[in-house]
């Protein structure tokens, strides 16, 4: 029931992090991924890790703010893999320091990339759904920061919980057509980009309050993640599944 086999996945924000990770374990499984990102070398490496590891990915550039480029984008991807099943709308960036001190540029980018991209992805790959009657599955990255707040991460936190609203109220409306929108919540897992941070003494701190006293490892999300995608979650949508060692249950 969580077989992806054959599925095109489009993946955002695939050149790195959970992007990266999400596309290798879905080509793992023989799905054909499609990565897309900013990048295009990081895209690149990403594509040829995944094909040494005999999976089918392929790569395309795009900036998941323009509206204008990503109908295009998502018919280039289709081309060669076939109509997109299922979409891992993963694509986003932070901007950290306090709220007083946060500019209208860093809060543009946040929402424009979190909230706005999340959107128009989500959106431009419901309607290539019903145009090619395909039933399909759309997994937004949010954060158990949409949920719970931190300090000095204000606009972050507003384009997550955002993003969960968002994938409540397009369930809601797209559930006639047969396409499932769910969320994925992670809490804070060790990435190559926080390495150094977890190891200061904050970062310790922060571990200690996960109730886990531990950060969460990459593959803790696969499962996750092909539950959501896959048909073994096929009368879920609407849901946010939280992965976070028991952070959001911890006490204040």
């Amino acid at each position: 029931m969580f077989e992806v086999d054959d599925q095109h996945v489009l993946v955002t924000g695939g050149s790195s992090g959970f992007g990266r990770h999400f596309a290798r374990v879905l080509a793992s499984r023989g799905a054909r991924v499609t990565l897309a990102a900013r990048r295009a070398e990081a895209l690149a490496s990403a594509v040829a890790e995944i094909a040494a590891s005999g999976g089918k990915a392929q790569s395309v550039v795009l900036d998941v703010t323009r509206a204008d480029q990503i109908d295009d984008v998502m018919k280039q991807a289709e081309a060669r893999f076939g109509p997109i099943r299922a979409v891992v709308n993963n694509a986003g960036v932070t901007a950290t320091r306090p709220a007083l001190d946060q500019d209208e540029r860093a809060w543009d980018s946040v929402i424009d990339t979190n909230l706005k991209g999340v959107w128009l992805i989500a959106q431009a790959a419901a309607r290539r759904m019903i145009d090619n009657k395909t039933k399909g599955s759309i997994v937004n990255i949010a954060s158990i920061l949409g949920l719970r707040v931190a300090g000095a991460v204000a606009p972050y936190a507003i384009s997550k919980a955002g993003v969960i609203q968002m994938t409540k109220a397009l369930a809601l409306e797209w559930a006639r057509h047969g396409i499932r929108v769910n969320a994925l919540a992670p809490g804070y897992f060790a990435t190559e980009l926080n390495d150094d941070f977890f190891a200061s003494e904050s970062g310790q701190a922060l571990i200690k309050r996960v109730p886990q006293r531990r950060l969460g490892q990459l593959s803790e999300l696969d499962g996750p993640l092909l539950l959501l995608i896959s048909d073994a979650g096929s009368f879920m949508t609407g849901s946010v599944v939280t992965v976070d060692g028991g952070h959001l249950v911890s006490g204040l």
